[in-house]
């Protein structure tokens, strides 16, 4: 489609999350490249993909956490039973104060984890980009949606005005067989033939509207429209585009290149193979000792007086280590866990590779079907025109038939709808193609 500009990659998360309100129904017609905006702001499925994208960034603070220091406050008060405090035996029988109270902030850094602090760093950005790559398939696919369903919308609509032409025909028929038959030129057969022939066009036309309805039904419903109850007919939905065929030639070993750079499917499972591999480090470093450094300050109630006010205060400063010498082989049980389950995901790369390969292939099977078709009527609707006009021209001169007449009405009609179902499933193939190449953004044509 020449003049398809399809807003994509990535829309900014701030817009995306600033966009809570429901946009208003379009007063104008609306195009293809209007239909893929709104859908970006209010499709349900990208709506959700954003939920999940920010939750994404939520999952990289927790990863990142073990980099930064962790700073802790504690307080407490103590009151204790007379009865439960000894006295000392000495110094005059001193007893300890009954109430104590302690207040203590620490901050705590660890300088060494067994590798999970450089681990978390790259998982982190991983999950990222997993996350974004995520989103962008959502998108890739929403924008998909709206494209196929744009090109039915259209179809139905043409569909309606091939099956009211022929409805006009047939009626131009019925007149002029009536209008011979009253001169008595023709028998009344002529005429209950044409009458059956408009009979049997209409339901045609009655089955084109109700397509055009679901079609924009659909199409209001991918778009995040709430349609009003009160609309029992055809919803306010106008499109303003056309089905056009875009001739640009799409080579399969090009297409094949482009999907195994540009689909976000295969990206995110890269990233997603190389989580798997991070979470091995992650499960051997509990087999390293763990170190952390520490510094405090705090302040407690003296130990010798009754008096709460009397207190002692101080910092201090230090370091610590802890190493699991045998755990019962808990972490000989993880990191076999999660070298299986790495060995998986190259699995799946591999096998969503060729999927993927797969997926071009067949869109490139049906998009060259579509092509084909699509020349090969290129010539027929002037030609089912130029054979009605010599039918009718035959009949005039009474060396043609009324079968003849009706034949060439229903080829014409047949060509007209043919070609438009071949525009359309071009239109379509063309589409599902792109997006099994990858392809998010279609320039516009320069």
């Amino acid at each position: 489609m020449k003049k398809l500009l399809l807003l994509i990659a990535l829309l900014p998360a701030g817009l995306l999350a600033a966009t809570t309100n429901t946009v208003a129904w379009p007063t104008t017609p609306l195009s293809l490249h209007g239909a893929v905006e709104v859908a970006l702001r209010q499709n349900s499925a990208v709506r959700k993909s954003q939920a999940d994208l920010e939750a994404s960034y939520g999952i990289v603070v927790q990863t990142r956490a073990i980099q930064l220091p962790r700073v802790t406050g504690t307080i407490n008060h103590t009151l204790t039973d007379q009865g439960a405090i000894e006295q000392f035996p000495f110094a005059g029988g001193i007893r300890t104060p009954d109430q104590s109270w302690n207040v203590r902030i620490q901050v705590t850094q660890s300088i060494y984890e067994g590798g999970r602090i450089d681990s978390a760093r790259r998982t982190a950005d991983l999950t990222r980009d997993q996350a974004v790559l995520q989103h962008q398939t959502v998108i890739a696919d929403t924008v998909l949606a709206v494209r196929v369903n744009y090109d039915d919308a259209l179809l139905a609509a043409q569909q309606i005005l091939v099956q009211d032409a022929s409805l006009e025909l047939l009626k131009k028929e019925l007149q002029d067989n009536q209008r011979r038959f009253e001169a008595g030129t023709v028998p009344r057969f002529n005429v209950l033939r044409a009458e059956v022939e408009l009979a049997n066009s209409r339901p045609r036309l009655i089955r084109a509207r109700n397509a055009l309805r679901i079609a924009k039904n659909n199409l209001a419903n991918l778009l995040g429209y709430d349609v009003p109850r009160s609309i029992v007919d055809d919803i306010p939905l106008q499109l303003s585009g056309k089905l056009e065929a875009d001739h640009s030639e799409i080579q399969l070993p090009v297409a094949l290149a482009k999907a195994l750079e540009q689909r976000t499917e295969l990206a995110a499972l890269r990233k997603a193979e190389r989580l798997r591999k991070e979470a091995i480090v992650t499960a051997e470093a509990a087999r390293k000792p763990s170190a952390q450094v520490f510094a405090g300050v705090g302040s407690h109630s003296s130990r010798f007086t009754q008096h709460l006010t009397k207190d002692v205060s101080g910092w201090d400063v230090g370091w610590q280590a802890s190493w699991n010498i045998f755990d019962g082989w808990l972490v000989k049980g993880k990191v076999a866990e999660a070298t299986a389950l790495h060995r998986k995901s190259q699995e799946e790369l591999d096998d969503i590779a060729r999927r993927i390969e797969l997926d071009v292939r067949i869109a490139h099977s049906h998009f060259i079907e579509a092509k084909e078709v699509l020349e090969s009527q290129k010539k027929v609707q002037e030609q089912a025109e130029e054979a009605l006009r010599l039918a009718n021209a035959r009949t005039e001169a009474g060396t043609g038939t009324q079968l003849d007449v009706l034949n060439a009405q229903t080829a014409l009609t047949i060509a007209r709808s043919t070609q438009i179902e071949a525009l359309h499933a071009y239109s379509v193939a063309r589409a599902r193609l792109e997006r099994a190449m990858g392809v998010t953004l279609k320039a516009d044509g320069k």
